[in-house]
């Protein structure tokens, strides 16, 4: 028996295996049996077009058969958790906007709920606020929906879904940059309310993008449903049962795809969802085609919120009432595009000498928040998106941890992955619809 300065060796059912930590691959490998030559091991990232980013696969390959799959993460670790613990509560939000960069709205909603529920001050957010919470989240899953599938097509090679797709979310990117004042990473949830109320050109583009959406979706399972190549790529591909994605933890249209009608917003509903009319889309077959039926239908459900949002949205304030908590939420842009206007300035300085002081302390040190822990979860376009949030009393959160469904959904990749084809990986791992931004935190 050959031994190697690089690596250790042991003996299984398959032959003997290599642990690989240096050296020269064929100098390790040469005195193996020749039967296992046939067996490779190819890294498929963290650069590579079809991994999502900078997510690392480890495959085992025997032909173009996956015998064994990892996930390896961490090359996008931006240290977004630990941040928080030196920043207030209000500035946490613009650091949490940044993780899951396709669903910005749903980071800061979470936080938020989680930072108001600390406070004790959920029954006193604004139904204005609330609502447009509901709103904004409603338009970003349809945002997100549409990115994976551009994305997902073009990996599987249907260029063109991928142009539609981005196309019609520029179209809601707009609508944010038209109410935040930004296309991405907004910061518009805080805790309290929100940054700004609707301005009335918004609500005429969200009623021109519903009129005009319905037409896009048929146009795209025309292009989809029936094209047989479609269809070879993701009927039967990287099935994974009920079974599988509860014991692993997996939620969201992956689960949902499986036949399990699990939706937070109805199970444990926030933001007056249990008020709203809408259904939770599931599909019995588990597989990549099943993650496409539920997407498209969450996107139709997704439409209808929107559209009942805007029915529900009554004049009224968008922030708590409490000035020592709420940030202000009467913005006015400057002459210069940037800041506030002289005017909105000399209104707050000439409110009171209080309401001056309860601002500067506000911007400068912010709101303390009596001490304890509480966790939060939404649903996120890609699952259940968690928040534990601790407080030692003071002005900054002692910690904030996020349960990214992103990171747990990427359990699922081996156990869909192995036994199939190479081609198959790239399928299944975009049906998870992983964004590594959310992933490494």
């Amino acid at each position: 028996m050959t031994t190697s300065n690089y690596a250790s060796e042991r003996e299984t059912d398959e032959g003997r295996v290599f642990t690989v930590t240096g050296g020269d691959w064929d100098t390790i490998v040469s005195g193996t049996d020749p039967i296992n030559d046939e067996r490779i091991v190819v890294n498929m990232g963290p650069q590579h077009p079809s991994t999502h980013g900078v997510l690392r696969l480890i495959l085992e390959l025997e032909g173009e058969t996956v015998r064994e799959a990892r996930s390896v993460v961490g090359y996008l670790h931006t240290g977004i958790e630990k941040n928080l613990e030196y920043r207030n509560w209000v500035q946490g939000s613009t650091f949490v906007t940044r993780m899951d960069y396709l669903a910005p709205i749903f980071n800061e909603t979470a936080y938020a709920l989680a930072v108001e529920k600390l406070l004790g001050i959920t029954d006193d957010i604004t139904e204005r606020a609330t609502t447009i919470r509901v709103l904004m989240m409603e338009l970003n899953r349809i945002s997100s929906h549409l990115v994976w599938l551009a994305t997902t097509g073009m990996e599987l090679g249907a260029i063109s879904i991928m142009l539609y797709g981005f196309r019609e979310r520029e179209y809601i990117l707009d609508i944010f940059e038209t109410i935040t004042g930004l296309r991405m990473n907004h910061a518009y949830v805080r805790p309290g309310g929100v940054a700004q109320d609707v301005p009335d050109a918004a609500i005429v583009k969200i009623r021109e993008f519903l009129k005009m959406m319905p037409k896009k979706l048929k146009e795209y399972e025309d292009l989809l449903s029936g094209q047989p190549i479609w269809t070879e790529r993701t009927k039967n591909v990287a099935v994974l049962d009920v079974t599988g994605c509860v014991a692993l933890g997996i939620t969201g249209p992956v689960l949902r795809s499986a036949g399990l009608a699990w939706d937070l917003r109805k199970t444990m509903p926030y933001c007056g969802y249990e008020n709203y009319e809408f259904d939770v889309p599931t599909h019995p077959d588990g597989d990549v085609w099943g993650r496409y039926q539920v997407r498209l239908a969450e996107i139709r459900e997704s439409m209808k919120l929107v559209e009942q949002a805007l029915d529900r949205l009554r004049p009224g304030p968008v922030m708590v009432a409490d000035r020592k908590i709420a940030w202000p939420a009467q913005l006015a842009i400057g002459v210069d595009g940037m800041g506030n206007s002289l005017e909105h300035v000399a209104k707050i300085m000439g409110q009171s000498m209080e309401s001056l002081i309860h601002h500067f302390k506000l911007v400068t040190e912010g709101f303390r928040v009596p001490p304890g822990q509480v966790y939060v979860a939404i649903e996120s376009p890609r699952g259940e998106l968690g928040v534990h949030a601790v407080s030692d009393g003071g002005t900054r959160p002692y910690r904030v941890h996020y349960r990214e469904p992103s990171f747990v959904n990427l359990q699922a990749l081996p156990a869909m992955a192995e036994g199939g084809l190479i081609a198959d990986v790239i399928a299944g791992g975009a049906s998870l619809d992983p964004v590594m931004g959310g992933c490494d935190r």
